[in-house]
């Protein structure tokens, strides 16, 4: 099970980026189950209005409707989990650490204010990384 931050998202979804190929042979294999909520729904939906963002939707001949609509179709909206004791310094990416801790699963982000927590992260359980992390054979 997995948790991603709405960068990681847009890596996955609008830029494919070659770092995201293995996550995303994982989710398309149904290896990987990535949980979310409709707040970071949400959130990816407000993102990809961005004056940055848009050129780039421009560039990859993608509209914010297909983006949202590849995240509907890969990602299985769940409640939202409760406010773990951690906190993040930066309240927009709590709720993704609440819900990696809340379910046990993977976190992959790519902001530094999540990164930090990592070895408070691992010793919950949650792996998190800016990749996926390898599977064992």
């Amino acid at each position: 099970m997995i948790v991603l931050d709405t960068n990681i998202v847009l890596d996955l979804l609008l830029f494919s980026d070659p770092a995201t190929q293995p996550l995303k042979d994982a989710l398309s294999s149904r290896q990987l189950r990535w949980i979310a909520t409709p707040a970071m729904r949400e959130e990816l939906e407000r993102v990809l209005a961005y004056p940055q963002i848009v050129p780039r939707l421009v560039y990859y001949r993608l509209s914010a409707a297909d983006v949202l609509a590849a995240f509907d179709r890969q990602a299985e909206l769940v409640a939202v989990a409760p406010k773990a004791e951690m906190s993040c310094k930066d309240p927009d990416d709590q709720k993704f650490i609440d819900l990696a801790l809340a379910h046990g699963a993977q976190l992959l982000s790519k902001d530094h204010a999540v990164l930090r927590l990592k070895k408070r992260l691992l010793a919950r359980g949650v792996l998190t990384g800016r990749a996926l992390a390898p599977t064992s054979p």
